[in-house]
């Protein structure tokens, strides 16, 4: 599956994602965009937005191609981030376009 890492995550997360094609907004050159522009670009190539933005389901309208992980966790360090990598996997499994999806505390 083709993911889009949001650029307030961790590079090294992508490398947890095993078996995923993931890519990060830097890598994409769309750092500094607006989330409205960027979930729009995404929504051309990528299937799914994995983000720590806690309001951005409630901010932003959704590309139905497109859908949206939000990681909930006490920070984006890799650390913080990386027993929540088996979470994240099952919900990438069952994951609908158009969606929003929350995992983590």
């Amino acid at each position: 599956m083709r993911i889009l890492l949001d650029e307030c995550l961790p590079r090294e997360l992508a490398d947890e994602l095993v078996g995923h094609d993931v890519r990060t907004v830097q890598q994409e050159r769309w750092a500094g965009l607006e989330n409205g522009e960027l979930l729009q670009r995404a929504a051309a190539t990528f299937a799914v937005f994995l983000t720590i933005d806690k309001r951005i389901h409630t901010t932003q309208l959704l590309p139905t191609s497109l859908a949206v992980i939000t990681i909930r966790a006490k920070s984006n360090r890799i650390q913080t981030l990386r027993p929540l990598v088996p979470e994240i996997l099952r919900a990438l499994e069952g994951l609908q376009p158009g969606t929003f999806v929350q995992v983590g505390v």
